[in-house]
């Protein structure tokens, strides 16, 4: 049986803020949790850039992405039409997501689907992801958006369950 719910995530796996050389990235980790409690689908934006760097080239190439607008490659594809629901999370990096995930936002429509966002981050919560996704977005629904500390993420995951609950999965 198709799912009516996507998890759509970018996850930054190696050198992290506060968490260390990590195999698997702080989102894939609250991703994986939501796929776990709705049964929804997963597609990883995953880059065909490396961004396996250490974390201050890192953010010194994310800053240069999003001041260029870049809209970096990513590896493979989804059927957008078969998903009421879509939960879309990446870390924050400069305010916002990823620019990786501007290039899926480029290439998918998600117009008339319900938009469930979440972050994972060291202090910027939600940064401007509601907004950005609002404005690509204007006919979409969107519900409650939630935002872990990614070091929160590797211990706990039970705000992520709160956060489901109310949401009424």
């Amino acid at each position: 049986m198709d799912s009516k719910v996507l998890i759509v995530f970018f996850s930054h796996a190696g050198e992290n803020y506060a968490v260390g050389n990590v195999k698997v990235g702080n989102t894939k980790l609250v991703a994986d949790e939501i796929q776990r409690v709705t049964g929804g689908d997963e597609f990883e934006i995953v880059a065909e850039k490396n961004y396996d760097m250490p974390y201050n080239e890192l953010t010194k190439l994310a800053k240069e992405e999003l001041k260029r607008n870049e809209k970096p490659a990513f590896k493979g594809g989804i059927d957008i039409d078969k998903y009421e629901t879509v939960f879309i999370g990446g870390p924050v990096w400069w305010g916002t997501y990823p620019q990786v995930m501007f290039t899926f936002f480029d290439r998918y429509d998600l117009n008339g689907k319900t938009i469930i966002p979440f972050t994972t981050h060291e202090g910027s919560g939600l940064g401007n992801v509601v907004n950005d996704l609002k404005k690509l977005y204007p006919n979409a629904k969107f519900r409650d958006a939630f935002s872990i500390y990614g070091h929160e993420s590797r211990k706990d995951l039970s705000k992520v369950g709160q956060w489901l609950k109310k949401l009424g999965f």
